[in-house]
């Protein structure tokens, strides 16, 4: 929590611009007269920089699909609150992680202008900028289904991160993979597709995609790229679904 510590207290040493600091404005309001400035000078890569990057717009793109289909529904906002309460938010955090939820709501939510920056922000961290789009496919995925509209703007979300467009498709493998795990039906058709392999490939094969999968999304890895903290759970929980598939593939070979 030292990133936010570090925000609140107004002793972060750059300023921040864009429609993230806008995000960050209002979300955060009074707080920033404690020293933090709104403006638009950079200082890309700053690790407490990056944290707050990522949680300003991981709950505010989470509110923009929430409401793609034209409602939130209880499950969307139960999922972010499940987010939330693995992350172990303060309540302060909380407060302002339901503010950005919110407006990302908002029909003029700049969507493509905040990823754009995101992704500057973040340097093209891949690992990073995949663990933010898992994220919110699971969010998505939260009322059991993803309908075109929501499935549209992962796309898009995809694309300007970077990621094609049968790479999305994977990381919905995933996160489908991931909900049956947590129930105990992962079948092996699933196992496969979380590790992004065919029933056919060969033990060596399928231990590369496995230790390729796993060393994306180490927690610690993560965190030096900029990941905050309080995500580490859920980033220890994507390894423990790549581990129980690799396990579950093993046991049939």
């Amino acid at each position: 929590m030292a990133w936010w510590g570090t925000f609140i207290g107004g002793t972060l040493g750059y300023v921040f611009g864009g429609p993230i600091g806008a995000l960050i404005g209002a979300a955060l309001g009074g707080n920033l007269d404690r020293g933090i400035k709104m403006g638009d000078q950079f200082d890309t890569g700053n690790q407490e920089r990056v944290q707050l990057a990522f949680f300003t717009t991981t709950f505010s793109v989470m509110g923009h699909i929430a409401k793609a289909d034209g409602h939130v529904s209880a499950q969307e906002i139960s999922s972010a609150k499940n987010i939330m309460a693995q992350m172990q938010l303060s309540a302060q955090q909380q407060k302002a992680a339901i503010k950005l939820f919110d407006q990302g709501k908002a029909t003029s939510f700049p969507l493509e202008e905040v990823l754009h920056q995101f992704k500057k922000e973040c340097h093209g961290r891949r690992n990073l900028l995949q663990m933010f789009i898992e994220i919110q496919i699971a969010t998505a995925l939260a009322d059991g289904k993803i309908d075109n509209t929501e499935k549209r703007i992962l796309h898009t979300i995809g694309e300007i991160l970077g990621f094609s467009r049968s790479q999305i498709e994977h990381l919905f493998n995933i996160a489908n993979g991931a909900k049956a795990s947590v129930s105990e039906t992962l079948t092996l058709a699933q196992a496969y597709k979380i590790l992004g392999v065919d029933k056919g490939s060969s033990e060596a094969e399928i231990k590369k995609a496995y230790r390729r999968l796993m060393s994306q999304h180490h927690p610690d890895k993560l965190v030096a790229k900029g990941l905050p903290d309080e995500m580490i759970a859920l980033a220890t929980e994507k390894t423990q679904e790549i581990r129980k598939a690799y396990d579950l593939i093993n046991k049939h070979l």
